[in-house]
């Protein structure tokens, strides 16, 4: 295998090398190798694609779907989300200058930020938050300007932006929002989105707004953004978590024609085009699959009273999650708040794997994250461990 010539070490990009990899992929892969242990920590749906999903792509091979598809997006997978947001958002995008389609929400993240940000401007980002947030600004020479949510419920409040805007004066172009929240699921209400839609646009701001996990709610309405301020909004979503197609990597972007133009030179540099299989397969699910999802939220709500339930018992505080698969659950007092320390000594004294709160960005610390995409049996047996974890450190 071939080494590096010695001359060629420290030439990689500096802004790269700051980084430091993923927190959540690396504490995986470290409590991965615990044999027995039950990871609850990678948020990634427990279900399978829906069959007429996969029928759809698998129908895409055998015609020989397989050139170069317009670089946007093929025009029926366009138009199928333009039609799925008007009906959802009540907002109308035309699929040929106002959606582009990427690899993923990761992809559609990366795109819009590299073709806003300059050096030097700031992003608000309510926290605990997304953790690839961090890194994908900071590549661009842009800080993230992190506002600790934990006192406000998790919820960035019109007031708290407003103050945190008069703190960092010049320089903020962007709010990035992502609601329903990983790690948190908290949704935000109509009237703190209109709220915050008003601070936005008075402000001459941009609103980024990651909405991966609208699909999957319980017991509210989820309320955009973009149906508030749509000349200022990027929706960014996708059919990751909605149609458990995480390894599809099909995602998309909707906004204003003349900062699409932009976003969509961005998103051909980065990939060119997505699979043809794989916007096969999204046209079919947003034209035949939209109740899909019901299924899946009905057995993720069980899952997460279950998890609320048994972990209530245990001393652990936490808000009910509106949304998404997880639980952000604060460490009982006894423990300290060495969130850290309690995942790692929780992963090898009773194999089960949970995500230190402080990897989500400030007012994560002393918090644990949980996904409950995950089999009822797993989560029973998870329940059990965590008691006699927690009734033999009490002891």
């Amino acid at each position: 295998m071939p080494e590096l010539s010695t001359d060629l070490y420290g030439t990689i990009s500096h802004k790269l090398d700051a980084l430091k990899p993923s927190g959540i992929r690396a504490f995986d892969k470290e409590v991965s190798r615990i044999p027995g242990i039950i990871k609850l920590t990678v948020g990634e749906p427990d279900f399978n694609t829906p069959e007429h999903v996969k029928r759809a792509a698998i129908k895409s091979i055998q015609n020989d779907d397989s050139h170069y598809a317009p670089q946007a997006g093929k025009p029926e997978l366009l138009a199928a989300i333009s039609d799925y947001i008007k009906q959802t958002r009540q907002v109308e995008y035309d699929p040929a200058s106002e959606v582009v389609v990427t690899v993923g929400a990761t992809e559609a993240l990366d795109a819009t930020l590299f073709s806003l940000l300059n050096t030097g401007d700031k992003v608000i980002v309510p926290t605990p938050a997304f953790a690839l947030y961090f890194p994908l600004i900071a590549m661009t020479g842009a800080t993230a300007v992190q506002v600790d949510t934990s006192a406000d419920g998790f919820v960035l409040t019109p007031e708290r932006l407003e103050e945190v805007l008069e703190q960092e004066g010049t320089g903020v172009k962007a709010v990035l929002l992502n609601y329903p929240s990983n790690p948190t699921g908290r949704e935000y209400p109509a009237d703190v989105l209109a709220g915050l839609a008003k601070v936005i646009a008075a402000h001459h701001l941009y609103a980024i707004a990651d909405e991966i996990y609208s699909e999957l709610v319980y017991g509210v309405e989820h309320a955009s953004i973009a149906s508030m301020i749509p000349e200022r909004t990027l929706l960014i979503s996708g059919l990751s978590k909605s149609h458990a197609m995480t390894g599809y990597r099909l995602g998309y972007i909707a906004g204003p024609a003349k900062i699409m133009k932009s976003i969509l030179k961005m998103h051909c540099y980065l990939v060119t085009t997505v699979t043809d299989s794989t916007q096969a397969a999204a046209t079919e699910a947003l034209v035949n699959g939209l109740d899909d999802p019901l299924a899946f939220r009905q057995s993720y709500e069980k899952r997460r009273d279950m998890v609320i339930a048994g972990l209530s018992k245990l001393g652990f505080e936490m808000a009910t999650p509106e949304g998404a698969f997880y639980i952000f659950a604060k460490i009982p007092a006894a423990f300290g708040k060495d969130d850290e320390q309690f995942a790692r000594d929780l992963a090898s004294q009773a194999k089960v794997g949970v995500t230190p709160g402080s990897a989500f960005g400030a007012g994560g610390e002393g918090y644990i994250r949980l996904s409950y995409a995950s089999s009822e049996a797993d989560i029973q047996e998870c329940l059990k461990r965590i008691a006699s974890f927690v009734e033999k450190i009490a002891e």
